[in-house]
């Protein structure tokens, strides 16, 4: 594609955890990591959330200085809404994780929308831990789901058991990625994981997130 390669980080709006009484959004590092990586490829970086403006943040580190760039740079509180989103100048997008996608990314029209427009035009889909939680029902124009024979990482089943949520959450998700026609490819639990199959690129947990979107670069760069 000729000009700058425009990427977009969709983020979840939703911030209550199950009946835990918790709050919880999107995972802020999952989010930072890959905003810094593409910036400094030379990528323009846009950001878009279920329901617009300041989603819910979780799993914030204040001392981290990537987190704490992106939190003052790149808009996170005025986010475009995934329903005003042209997707056609968008080369990649990624689904940056955090528990609250599990709720608001699985069958939100808007994101699919998205997400099939820059797949069908040659760009690269992304997600990284529940970030794939907004691949288990996207499906193509044709009608066939995106992730449909193809190899995929995503918050794993031992990963939701060690931080005790899997009563919690409204599906597991390595289970519902393997219903949509998946193989599910898992790494040792919190270590970095990546599994790249085309231009579908995905990352296993927080740990992932910089080796995925150092992954995109190279997807981008080798179309």
């Amino acid at each position: 594609m000729v000009g700058m390669t425009r990427a977009l980080i969709a983020l979840t709006s939703h911030r209550e955890l199950g009946s835990t009484g918790r709050e919880t959004g999107f995972y802020v590092g999952e989010a930072a990591e890959p905003w810094e990586v593409f910036r400094a490829a030379g990528w323009d970086v846009d950001l878009v959330s279920v329901a617009g403006g300041q989603p819910p943040l979780d799993g914030r580190d204040e001392n981290d200085r990537t987190q704490n760039d992106f939190l003052a740079m790149a808009g996170v509180a005025s986010t475009a809404r995934a329903t005003d989103v042209d997707p056609s100048g968008y080369d990649v997008i990624v689904f940056a994780g955090g528990h609250g996608t599990m709720w608001d990314f699985p069958d939100n029209p808007d994101l699919t929308r998205i997400a099939a427009s820059i797949y069908e035009r040659g760009g690269v889909v992304s997600a990284v831990c529940h970030g794939p939680s907004a691949l288990v029902n996207l499906k193509l124009s044709d009608g066939s789901q995106l992730i449909a024979g193809k190899r995929v990482a995503g918050f794993t089943n031992d990963e939701e058991d060690a931080v005790g949520l899997s009563a919690e959450v409204p599906f597991l998700l390595a289970d519902r990625l393997t219903e949509a026609g998946a193989t599910h490819v898992p790494g040792p639990n919190f270590t970095e994981q990546v599994v790249v199959d085309g231009r579908l690129v995905t990352g296993q947990n927080p740990q992932s997130a910089r080796a995925m979107a150092e992954a995109v670069v190279k997807a981008v760069q080798a179309r």
